[in-house]
């Protein structure tokens, strides 16, 4: 059975940092890409990050980019999402997803497993 669990949610400032983890269990990590997705009450999933099998190949929401920064250790069987200067449109529930396959994709349907999801909440 395969499970992703998220931690490093939380409340923080605007302007404060947090690092989101997502480890996988029941899956070889290091073949597969994965992604992290955020969802806002009352908006749509969208992408936030995703990295291929190796971490060698990344894509970033342009308007993300130079704040988040994904990031994958396949030895720990973890993937991360470090998040500086942090806004309140930050505020959501992140999720972290498991790839079909070892390339990245923006795509939620390229993605076969999800975590639970980790409430992020920026107060300003």
């Amino acid at each position: 059975q395969v499970q992703l669990i998220e931690s490093g949610g939380g409340l923080v400032q605007a302007g404060g940092s947090l690092r989101l983890s997502c480890v996988v269990h029941g899956r070889t990590f290091s073949n597969y890409a994965m992604g992290w997705f955020r969802q806002a009450p009352g908006k749509e999933r969208e992408l936030v990050a995703t990295i291929n099998w190796s971490g060698g190949g990344t894509y970033s929401t342009s308007s993300l980019k130079g704040r988040f920064t994904i990031s994958r250790d396949n030895t720990k069987n973890t993937m991360y999402l470090q998040m500086n200067s942090l806004k309140p449109e930050d505020t959501a529930v992140y999720y972290c997803a498991a790839g079909r396959n070892q390339y990245y994709s923006r795509l939620s349907s390229d993605y076969d497993y999800w975590g639970q999801g980790i409430q992020v909440t920026v107060s300003s």
